[in-house]
């Protein structure tokens, strides 16, 4: 049975043979709004935070953040030279997204505090890769996708020459509620789950989880 966060949405679990997860160059700009067009807060963002500077967020109007993205993504241009993640669809419908590319590719990220303090590491080494983000469209939720999408990044990153592939997840402990937004970097179980290791614990609820290949 596919694990599936507690208290979510959903209930009962997405089956394997109900699932396909898709480079995002392989899905269609209308698959891509689907997922993310749920929300004011998705639909603004559109994976694109951690790819600008803070002091420049505010002054990229949201159609410029749509134009990224489709660049980014690749869509509707199977056999895209690159493409920032991946799409997962359920019975065929678009139901979920992860964002996962080199690490290099987040200039804010690499600005970021949190995830260095206490590391010696290379941050512009782009063989490392990076799982940034899922977004889950409502009615699938606590079904596992989440869990998939994880998995998934393993061979997707490895595969296109990454070597290693880590993340940045919240610490989720029973009873203590997290809300969906701060959940949308993954939790360490999720990762754990995709055979990645806690490398370090930057601060009380945010952990470096990594694979080497």
């Amino acid at each position: 049975m596919t694990p599936h966060h507690p208290g979510a949405v959903g209930s009962i679990p997405i089956e394997e043979a109900q699932l396909t997860i898709l480079p995002a160059d392989q899905a269609s700009w209308e698959d891509l709004e689907a997922v993310f067009g749920e929300t004011r807060q998705t639909a603004d963002c559109l994976c694109q935070r951690f790819k600008v500077r803070e002091s420049d967020w505010m002054s990229i109007p949201s159609g410029d953040r749509a134009e990224r993205m489709r660049e980014q993504t690749g869509c509707d241009s199977a056999g895209a030279k690159e493409t920032s993640g991946l799409v997962a669809y359920v019975n065929g419908e678009p139901a979920g997204w992860c964002a996962v590319e080199p690490r290099t590719a987040y200039p804010r990220l690499l600005r970021a505090r949190v995830p260095w303090t206490g590391r010696q590491e290379d941050r512009a080494d782009d063989s490392v890769w990076a799982v940034t983000c899922f977004l889950i469209r409502k009615k699938f939720r606590g079904r596992g996708l989440t869990y998939a999408l994880a998995r998934a990044t393993v061979p997707f990153a490895r595969d296109r020459g990454a070597h290693a592939l880590e993340a940045y997840a919240m610490i989720t402990r029973p009873g203590v509620e997290i809300t969906w937004g701060e959940l949308h970097v993954g939790s360490v179980g999720v990762f754990a789950d995709a055979g990645f290791t806690e490398v370090h614990q930057p601060t009380p609820r945010r952990v470096v989880m990594r694979i080497d290949f």
